[in-house]
């Protein structure tokens, strides 16, 4: 058994639950603890620049009416965090 399994089993004989509902109640505490952040994270810039989504921020973009030279980071980081939110929304989602 590796250490894991071994703390997983104590707490799980400790606390009288069995050790698949501690391990998804974990998985799950996890996966919206970095949810939480990601959508902060994604909140600040949208408001920064006052657009609901990365496309919105795109658009802007293509209309000029944002300039890409101070924004293209921002850009390049809330795709990111947008990829990793639905991500980790899905992953919520299989743990049911």
């Amino acid at each position: 058994m590796t250490p894991a399994q071994d703390m997983l089993t104590t707490i799980a004989q400790e606390l009288e639950i069995p050790e698949e509902r501690l391990l998804k109640q974990g998985l799950r505490s996890v996966l919206e603890h970095e949810l939480r952040e990601i959508k902060a994270a994604i909140f600040e810039i949208h408001g920064r620049y006052k657009i609901a989504d990365v496309a919105e921020m795109e658009a802007r973009y293509q209309d000029g009416t944002l300039e890409e030279a101070d924004s293209w980071r921002d850009f390049q980081r809330l795709d990111h965090l947008e990829y990793k939110r639905d991500r980790l929304r899905h992953l919520l989602s299989t743990i049911g």
